[in-house]
């Protein structure tokens, strides 16, 4: 399906909520996105080398690369005929604009903020970078600039939401591995692609982030759904995605409990030794 197919009759209104659906079986690697995304948000241009480690020059998300293409290879089972066979998994990885975002529940300032689009954007003048963002996100996606000492990420091109305009990175992908639209649209093409996917014998094929359609791999627990979800073939793990990530709030409460119980077993104790002495 082309482009034109895919973004016809995409309306961009106020009020809906928007996301990515990013199809890795789609994705071949050539980081078109991340040149679109550092293009239209002036971001700078990473120390290019290759690391040693995969054929990926740019390594991770951080808080001047907003998009990144992940580099995975994965070595399937060994024959008899062949000892081993590798092939190449990739997938162009982005902020989740969460359904419950970690970051917005630690910023201490009212800098990160839920937009008319159902997305999470930074403000840049009120972000005072004091870093709470950094360890509530459950996807290591957030990160304080070293120049400037703010808090950066994928704002999903809210200024060009704005405009009416799609983001940067889906408009450039060449292979539609990355689709921009209605969430609950991008929902239905995430479902009859995999269905499409098993008829054709990709049996491993599921969506991580759409707890409708996940089949039980990639649930997000007590993140909710997420705005930029993904159709994999292998474990979240091999993705570097955590298989069931979580927030610190919902960590906050049982280890709360603990100690408070903990406290009260130490006070009872103090009371039976005190009274025992006393009498």
């Amino acid at each position: 399906m082309s482009e034109s197919e895919l973004t016809a009759g995409v309306r961009i209104e106020p009020g809906r909520k928007y996301g990515f659906f990013t199809d890795t079986t789609l994705c071949i690697g050539c980081k078109a996105c991340e040149v679109a995304c550092k293009e239209w948000n002036l971001l700078p241009a990473d120390n290019i080398g290759l690391t040693g480690n995969s054929y990926d020059n740019t390594g991770a998300l951080s808080a001047s690369t907003w998009r990144h293409v992940r580099f995975v290879e994965h070595v399937e089972g060994a024959t008899v005929m062949q000892p081993f066979q590798s092939n190449w998994l990739m997938m162009s990885d982005v902020c989740k604009h969460c359904d419950r975002a970690g970051c917005l529940e630690a910023c201490p300032t009212g800098a990160l903020f839920r937009t008319e689009f159902g997305t999470v954007v930074v403000q840049q003048d009120i972000c005072n970078g004091c870093g709470y963002c950094v360890p509530a996100c459950p996807f290591g996606v957030v990160e304080l600039d070293l120049d400037d000492g703010k808090a950066h990420k994928c704002t999903l091109c809210y200024d060009r939401l704005k405009g009416g305009f799609e983001p940067a990175c889906a408009k450039a992908c060449p292979t539609n591995s990355i689709q921009f639209g209605p969430l609950e649209d991008l929902h239905d093409r995430a479902r009859r692609r995999v269905e499409s996917l098993h008829a054709a014998g990709v049996d491993s094929a599921y969506v991580y982030g759409d707890s409708a359609a996940d089949g039980g791999l990639g649930t997000t627990g007590g993140v909710g759904d997420l705005r930029a979800f993904f159709l994999l073939t292998d474990r979240p793990e091999v993705y570097n995605l955590p298989a069931a990530p979580s927030l610190p709030s919902t960590r906050m409460m049982p280890g709360l409990v603990r100690g408070l119980a903990a406290m009260a077993g130490i006070a009872l104790a103090t009371a039976a030794l005190f009274m025992r002495r006393s009498s």
